[in-house]
């Protein structure tokens, strides 16, 4: 894994960002028509991409998007905790060790086969940083659909509250453990794949 955290982006990198934010919107809003920001017409960013965004993006060998996912703080504003904090029983899981995995990309211009690679490569990684940085739990918001698959990953999920209809879907809040038990999930149930190129980062603008 490349690992450029808490270092200002090169010319590799920001084109790394862009790529993803370009994939972002042919996914989020071209694909699924959700209602987000567009920038400059070809990249989809939201409020939450700022400063305290963390990215972690695959890429191919020349350079282009294959996966990508967002992480965000829980001790900051984050989309469970300001917009869907409806979706948890309890309290929303939030601390200085659960971070929130956002906008999981797997780019659209890939054969199947190649976009399940990515996605296991991206589950991966997300796990492998985790254990590098100190997390502990992960959550996030899901459409059941794709809550049923990552039920299905090996690592410790739960959901963390009922369904609930949303205007892009039945939604429903998830947590995730980490532990140095959940690589060896991940192999069982057939998810752990090796990484290909990484970079993980923080936000830089793409135009």
């Amino acid at each position: 894994m490349h690992d450029v955290l808490d270092r200002t982006p090169s010319a590799f990198e920001s084109a790394a960002l862009r790529s993803m934010f370009a994939a972002r919107k042919e996914v989020f809003i071209d694909l699924l028509k959700w209602d987000l920001p567009v920038l400059a017409g070809a990249f989809e960013l939201d409020e939450f991409d700022d400063e305290h965004a963390e990215y972690l993006i695959l890429l191919d060998g020349d350079g282009r998007h294959r996966a990508s996912a967002r992480l965000l703080r829980t001790d900051r504003p984050h989309i469970l905790g300001d917009l869907y904090p409806h979706l948890c029983d309890g309290p929303v899981p939030a601390g200085p060790t659960t971070m929130e995995i956002t906008r999981f990309c797997l780019d659209r211009n890939q054969r199947a086969s190649e976009r399940r690679s990515a996605r296991n490569q991206l589950v991966s990684a997300l796990v492998l940083h985790a254990l590098r940085h100190g997390i502990t739990d992960y959550t996030g918001v899901a459409e059941i659909g794709w809550l049923a698959q990552i039920l299905k990953f090996g690592w410790r999920c739960a959901p963390l509250g009922g369904v609930f209809p949303d205007k892009s879907g039945m939604l429903a809040a998830l947590q995730i453990r980490i532990d140095d038990e959940t690589l060896a999930g991940l192999k069982a149930a057939g998810t752990y794949e090796p990484l290909t190129l990484t970079v993980a980062g923080h936000w830089g603008d793409p135009a």
